[in-house]
């Protein structure tokens, strides 16, 4: 996703109720995965290096939204590689920490990179034939105030809108799918922007569709009412079981696959290392941000 989600909304009012916290599907994502995570990425916010894997989704992410200001027949494979030296010269422009990823530009290295970028840009004219979609709506900014005064947020990548109504909402995937066993976890992010979308619109989404771009493999699920009021749960006791470890100051590591991409080893228990102190003054106002 490009887009990056705005930090003063928690404490001023949203329909004249005052927000109390935020949540991104990412930020509930950390934290189901790992508490500890969470804290050094949300409330330390320790830098982290961008990977050539996560700035060649930024780049793969800005060709297929602009894709969809061509006209239909214009959106072609070969239209859209020819759009990735715009799309990197955009976020080098606007995303410094994200440019910095190759010390020397033109760099054989860099090349290898951008070829990277086409091969999985290309895996996505397998999946669908963009001439013949026309989104709604794409990099759609979301928000849904619940009763606890949790703001749920965050970009859609694409939403599409049927003649009849139904929604369908879309998210690209640039690495490979999940192993089986572990689509619920990947599918919770769009039953997250789902509950958003049924909160301010009334109606259920129709289709939620994880679009990998790694492997050619697309995931669809329809969700019910059911499934959404479950998510709103889950997402709810998130937020206590958050709100508990900021009092008590645990933050607990939990240790899984995905350590092997941690970017705070070095500050991790599992690994032999400490935690920094919290912030001087405990936890930021924005407790929880993210995109």
């Amino acid at each position: 996703m490009t887009g990056s989600l705005p930090t003063e909304r928690v404490g001023t009012p949203v329909d004249g109720v005052a927000v109390l916290g935020a949540l991104s599907p990412s930020r509930a994502g950390d934290f189901k995965a790992c508490p500890l995570l969470f804290r050094l990425r949300t409330i330390d916010r320790l830098p982290e290096l961008p990977s050539p894997a996560a700035v060649r989704g930024t780049v793969v992410h800005k060709v297929l939204e602009d894709l969809f200001d061509l006209a239909a027949d214009d959106r072609t494979a070969a239209r859209a590689d020819a759009m990735i030296p715009a799309a990197w010269a955009h976020v080098r422009e606007h995303e410094a920490e994200r440019a910095a990823i190759f010390a020397d530009p033109g760099s054989a290295d860099e090349q290898a990179w951008l070829t990277s970028c086409s091969q999985v840009l290309a895996t996505y004219f397998d999946l669908e034939d963009p001439r013949r979609v026309e989104p709604a709506e794409r990099e759609l900014y979301v928000e849904a105030l619940l009763d606890s005064r949790l703001l749920l947020r965050g970009y859609i990548d694409r939403v599409d809108v049927a003649p009849d109504g139904a929604i369908r909402i879309n998210d690209y995937k640039t690495g490979r799918s999940a192993k089986e066993g572990f689509e619920a976890a990947a599918l919770f992010q769009l039953k997250f922007y789902a509950l958003i979308l049924w909160l301010n619109r009334g109606r259920v989404p129709s289709l939620l569709r994880l679009l990998y771009l790694g492997d050619g493999v697309t995931i669809s699920y329809a969700p019910d009412e059911q499934d959404l009021r479950a998510t709103q749960r889950v997402v709810e006791a998130l937020w206590v079981a958050i709100r508990e470890a900021q009092q008590t100051g645990d933050w607990q590591p939990s240790r899984s696959a995905a350590c092997g991409w941690c970017s705070f080893k070095a500050f991790c228990p599992e690994f032999g290392g400490t935690p920094p102190p919290l912030p001087q003054g405990g936890v930021p106002t924005e407790l929880v941000v993210g995109t």
